[in-house]
């Protein structure tokens, strides 16, 4: 990551002609917002003096308490090249803290930061993620609506011109290069439409920062493209919904502290026991790393997602996956996740959940290297494989009953998360669907 000081920005910007700067955070649904200043406040903002209304986010704070503050991570500055036409627009990510200078427990940012100290606590540096975000590509209508027409007919790894997508994926990954990413992969994924980039593993808070700036980035391009780019993760029924896999590392003083070189299987103890802390709050985490109606549309068996808490070094089939990498590259896959998933909280989580798995000394159950789409419940139930959630509602309800993940969250961020989550539920299920005037108006 580059490394900024407030005169190299004060430099760059006059240089680069940066007429406006945004302000960026996340809340606690995972929503970008942003406040956009003109440069002439950019001392303000350098000196964490610019205040905005807390009151106004979802899940922040009361109105007589509104009053928070913008701090600027200065490694985070970086100019969008598509705006170069009538005076540039530079970025910033915030961290937001309260008038007394304290950090803002309901900032995702702040909180996944709050957990890091635990970790380092327990001896670790640094703890690494290399996120697989996929998207869908949907044409826009007269009126710069989405619809569901899809862009192409792809499938995984296809080339133009069955892959119409490829022009638009190419503009995003050079916007995102210009922007410092280090692009891995670009490809097409399983489903007409859909698509797939890669970029570089980075420690934990500088890879959700760039999440967060990929959907962005993603979002802007494909508008340009005459595209609507979605991260829901289920669209369209009948084909595979978008995940994010996540593979995650920990580290000590620049050694990967999950590989042994010793083992059988090349994993460390710590790594085992890492896998056994997820392994056994999965359930409980998924309403964090699934947080919406519709990722439960995903996690379901015949479309690739994970929907059985197990794992394995051998097949795609479990919630976790050790890739053949090893050395400095041992990881974790969690699979599970989808793009929906506030990155702040979701690494929180799962960190929590490792972290506790090392802390107690687990031991993981016996990996599952048959094909678990392919068992039926009782053989399932005999190899100990157990199941996700099914819906947000029953997600809630388990996460509510365990006190790590809660913890993982802090008070504030659980008890706003929650009441969102079960209003939108609530939303959901009192809804009547067009399925079900299908399915039942010419019956009865």
């Amino acid at each position: 990551m580059t490394k900024y000081t407030k005169e190299d920005i004060r430099q760059i910007c006059k240089e680069q002609n940066v007429k406006y700067i945004r302000l960026q955070f996340t809340d606690i649904l995972g929503v970008i917002k942003n406040v956009e200043i003109p440069i002439s406040q950019l001392e303000k903002a350098l000196d964490n003096k610019m205040m905005f209304d807390g009151s106004s986010i979802e899940g922040f704070v009361r109105i007589e308490e509104s009053d928070m503050y913008l701090c600027p991570d200065l490694n985070t500055f970086v100019i969008f090249p598509w705006t170069a036409e009538k005076g540039k627009v530079a970025r910033f990510i915030c961290d937001i803290n309260k008038p007394d200078g304290t950090p803002f427990a309901g900032d995702p940012r702040n909180n996944l930061k709050r957990v890091l100290k635990e970790m380092e606590e327990l001896g670790f540096t640094d703890f690494n993620l290399g996120p697989e975000p996929e998207f869908f590509l949907f044409k826009l209508d007269e009126n710069g609506k989405p619809t569901l027409e899809l862009n192409d007919s792809g499938g995984y790894f296809d080339l133009a011109p069955t892959d119409l997508g490829e022009n638009c994926r190419r503009d995003i990954v050079l916007e995102l290069e210009e922007m410092g990413f280090e692009i891995e992969a670009s490809h097409h994924e399983v489903a007409p439409g859909q698509h797939e980039i890669d970029f570089k593993y980075a420690d934990a808070i500088t890879a959700c920062d760039n999440i967060q700036t990929f959907k962005l980035v993603v979002k802007t391009i494909a508008r340009k493209h005459g595209l609507h780019a979605t991260f829901m993760p289920k669209p369209l029924f009948g084909v595979n919904g978008s995940g994010m896999h996540c593979n995650l590392s920990l580290f000590k003083n620049g050694e990967n502290a999950f590989y042994d070189p010793q083992d059988e299987l090349e994993l460390s103890e710590t790594a085992r026991q890492f896998i056994a802390g997820i392994v056994k709050h999965a359930e409980s985490f998924t309403a964090i790393t699934n947080p919406i109606v519709n990722s439960y549309k995903r996690l379901v068996p015949g479309y690739e997602a994970p929907c059985y808490v197990a794992w394995s070094t051998s097949n795609r089939s479990p919630l976790i996956r050790i890739p053949a990498s090893r050395g400095l590259s041992t990881r974790v896959e969690v699979r599970s996740v989808d793009p929906a998933a506030n990155p702040y909280l979701a690494l929180a989580v799962l960190l929590k959940a490792g972290l506790d798995g090392v802390k107690n000394k687990m031991a993981p159950p016996a990996p599952v290297d048959r094909n678990i789409y392919a068992m039926n419940k009782e053989e399932r139930l005999a190899e100990g494989v157990t199941d996700l959630p099914s819906t947000l509602a029953q997600a809630i309800d388990v996460l509510k009953s365990n006190e790590v993940i809660v913890s993982a969250l802090g008070e504030h961020i659980f008890e706003h998360f929650v009441e969102a989550k079960e209003i939108e539920w609530d939303i959901f299920r009192t809804q009547v669907h067009p399925w079900e005037r299908d399915e039942y108006m010419s019956v009865y």
